[in-house]
Parts: structure tokens; C-alpha cells; sequence
């Protein structure tokens, strides 16, 4: 679909160092609109709520969107409802059932999370977006963002989801390239925990993380190899069980956790392990989202240096990333808030509201990415891949229910503290597929 393209100068704006953002405050919950049908209280003015996920305690770009609003808008008042990222989902979907779900809620593309918009808008839960939500769908996605014809997220992102690491550290620690192989890889991570220290920071203890990390260590070696693996499971061709190359996953997680790669005590890590062992120089980098980078060097010094890194390929092979829309905005189907809700959702199209959010986040601009010089940011290592193709989206996107990518982040939990085999998690993954 066509894409909107914003100015040059948007353009330069947008990839400069942004200010700070935030994937998690502390949660409190919040109710859908009950202030009446269009949320106009009578006098000019309108009030909604929105909900979106966080992981620390910085401001979320959400929230900075918010307030630019209502600056811009001082008759409207939003209430926002951070909410911790680790259980989000399932939170969301409570919400919803239980009928006092925000009126904006952040939500995911796909089926395969708790709160992607598949089986939120399959459930009536969500409301059909207009022509500018439609017009922001990247050409080839539309399955994971419509349902006969409607789309019900508005993507506000392309994310890459690698490997960020502090180059800054790696130097310190004498490494001054990032690993191409996997050996060189397992000899960094030797060298490093000889001086109390670790390549990989891993939250073990949330989900999520786990999760994207067995995501973005597939992409070497499941995506590289069959780019439409994903599919051809879907079809029955293949199973998670059979495959060589989530086999090679799973086993590369614990050749890294007994490869002391990870920091000690990795399996009961929070968000907090991989936000103080980035800032602080324990650990040289983590499977974040890209945006997150910036969000962690605000809190660290500028030699920090963080960069988007391919993580290394088994011995032999070319690298290759995840990458695509990860984030998106819906409307409460239940909201009596509807007018002022979609107001505020045409709104975050905008140049304006894009340039806000990605100076806050560091994620790339769904409505711009493929226009960005990235030579001189923190996606410079990755700008061949993205250009040459060399990617695939977020398998959880386009699996067929959370069911699958709770089953993985369950089991990497699980080889992490030894009480789960690679075979086990492969089944698990698979009677959770369903047929």
C-alpha cells in the first residue's frame, strides 16, 4: 500500500539523537471511555483513556505523545494507563472481557501475542480503522493487520529486532569488532566473563525477552535458510519439532548460558538486569528492540557508542535479522469515545506526532524508514541487510495464537534453569500450534 513520506528535514529530525523514552512505568489500571458517545462532555471538550506497555520507569514515548496533544488540544484530556510490559497482554485482554478496557490501547500486528489485533478484533473487541491506518499497512503485511478488507492497528513503527550493543564497552573490554562468527562470539563471551562481565544481558525472568531472544537468534538459523518457514508450517509441511533449525536455536541458548555469555543469575533477571548492565558497562549489549537503545544510552555515557548488531550466524553462515512493524494503535470497540479516540489516532500519522514519537523512541518511522540515510545512526551495521532484503518479520506476528510464542518463552525459562529439553519445548511449541 502507498506509504506517507515526510519531508526531508522531518526526515533528519527524526534519526537525530532522540530524547529519552521509555518501554515500562510503573502499571495502574484504567477503564474505557464513560463520558459519553463521542466523548464531548457539552462544552467544546473531550476526554478518552489509553493504555500501552512499559518497562521502566523513564517516560514512555506514549506518554509524550499524550501530553503534545493536548498542548496542541487543550479541550482534550487523555488519561494514560502505562502498564507493565511483562503481562500487558494478558491484562489488556481481562480488560477487555471484563468491559472497561481503555478507549486507546496499544496493541501488536498478528495473532500470535496476547494483545495482537488478530484475535482482539476476531473477539469484537476492536474497532475498524479508516483510510489513513489502512495507507500506513506495509505492502505484503496486510493479513497481520486486516480482517476481510478492515484494518484494526495502526502500525507506528518498523523495529528491528537485534542484537544492541555498546561497541563503547566491547572496546574497553578489547573487543573492537563485533563478532562474525559464532566462535568468535563464545571466545568474547569467555574473555569477558573471565573479568566478572558478560556479553549478553538476559531479563530470563520475563517472558517477553526470553521470547525475542530465541526470535532473534532464529533468524541465522531458521529465517536465513527458509525465509517462509512460517508458512510452510502453517500449511503442515514442516513442524517445530522436525525443525533442524529451532532445534539449533533452542541449543544455541544453552550453549550460551553454559558458555557463560549470559550474566550470572540470568534466569531470574528482570528488565532491570539488561537497563543496568547496558548503562553500566557490565554487559555489552542485549536482544532489546531497537529503540531501546537510545532510550539506555540517555542513561549512560556518550563513549557508550550502542549499535543495532546482527547476532552472529552458525559458522558458515550469512547474517540476518528480524525486522518489521512491531507496535501498533487500536480503538476500543466498546468506547463510548469513538469520535475523540479516532481524532487522536489520525493524529499519531501526522509528520508532527511521527517526529514526537520517534525522537522519543529511536524505532524507526513506519511512514519513512526506507527513505532514512542510517549511515551515521545505530542502525548503521544493519543497513546493508535492510536493503538487500535480508530479513524476515517477528515470528510471534504470524503465528496462530499467543498460545506458540508463550510456549517458547515458557521454555526458554525452562533450558535456562534446566528443567526443560530442547525436544520438549519443540512439542510444547507445536501442541500449542494445533492443526
Amino acid at each position: 500500500m502507498t506509504q506517507h513520506r515526510s519531508s526531508a528535514a522531518r526526515r533528519a529530525a527524526i534519526i537525530a539523537v532522540p530524547v529519552v523514552g521509555a518501554l515500562l512505568l510503573a502499571g495502574c489500571s484504567g477503564s474505557g471511555g464513560d463520558s459519553g458517545d463521542s466523548g464531548d462532555s457539552g462544552d467544546g471538550a473531550a476526554e478518552f483513556s489509553f493504555t500501552f506497555a512499559t518497562s521502566n520507569n523513564l517516560e514512555s514515548p506514549y506518554e509524550t505523545l499524550a501530553k503534545a496533544y493536548m498542548d496542541a488540544n487543550p479541550d482534550v484530556t487523555i488519561t494514560t494507563n502505562p502498564t507493565p510490559n511483562d503481562k500487558y497482554g494478558e491484562t489488556i485482554r481481562t480488560q477487555f472481557q471484563a468491559g472497561n478496557a481503555a478507549d486507546v490501547v496499544q496493541t501488536t500486528p498478528g495473532s500470535g501475542d496476547a494483545r495482537g489485533i488478530i484475535p482482539l478484533a476476531e473477539a469484537g473487541f476492536l474497532e475498524p480503522l479508516g483510510d489513513t491506518a489502512a495507507e500506513l499497512v506495509p505492502a505484503g503485511s496486510e493479513s497481520i493487520f486486516e480482517i476481510d478488507g478492515d484494518v484494526y492497528g495502526q502500525p507506528m513503527d518498523f523495529t528491528i529486532a537485534g542484537f544492541v550493543a555498546s561497541m563503547g564497552t566491547a572496546a574497553m573490554n578489547g573487543l573492537d569488532e563485533w563478532p562474525a562468527t559464532e566462535s568468535d562470539l563464545f571466545d568474547a563471551c569467555s574473555a569477558l566473563a573471565a573479568e566478572g562481565k558478560s556479553l549478553l544481558a538476559l531479563a530470563g525472568a520475563a517472558g517477553p525477552n526470553a521470547g525475542l531472544t530465541a526470535q532473534g537468534i532464529a533468524a541465522t538459523r531458521v529465517y536465513a535458510e527458509d525465509p517462509d518457514w512460517n508458512e510452510q508450517r502453517a500449511a503442515g509441511d514442516t513442524t517445530f519439532a522436525e525443525s533442524e533449525g529451532w532445534a539449533d536455536t533452542l541449543q544455541t541458548i544453552i550453549d550460551l548460558n553454559e558458555g557463560g555469555c549470559f550474566q550470572p543469575g540470568a534466569e531470574g533477571g528482570g528488565f532491570d538486569a539488561i537497563t543496568n548492565g547496558l548503562s553500566q558497562g557490565t554487559s555489552v549489549g542485549s536482544f532489546i528492540p531497537s529503540g531501546s537503545a537510545v532510550e539506555i544510552a540517555s542513561a549512560a555515557p556518550p563513549e557508550a557508542d550502542f549499535k543495532v548488531q546482527p547476532f552472529p550466524a552458525a559458522d558458515g553462515g550469512d547474517p540476518y535479522i528480524i525486522a518489521s512493524s512491531n507496535y501498533t494503535i487500536s480503538i476500543n470497540a466498546a468506547s463510548k469515545n469513538k469520535d475523540a479516540a479516532s481524532e487522536f489516532v489520525d493524529w499519531l500519522a501526522t509528520p508532527e506526532a511521527q517526529e514526537i514519537y520517534y525522537e522519543a523512541s529511536g524505532l524507526l518511522p513506519i511512514s519513512s524508514y526506507q527513505d532514512l540515510d542510517l549511515s551515521d545512526t545505530i542502525y548503521s551495521p544493519v543497513v546493508d541487510l535492510l536493503a538487500e532484503g535480508s530479513y524476515a518479520p517477528l515470528p510471534n506476528n504470524i503465528w496462530p495464537n499467543p498460545a506458540v510464542y508463550e510456549a517458547l518463552q515458557v521454555g526458554v525459562q525452562g533450558l535456562l534453569t534446566g528443567q526443560s529439553t530442547v525436544e520438549q519445548v519443540l512439542q510444547n511449541m507445536d501442541a500449542a500450534w494445533g492443526e
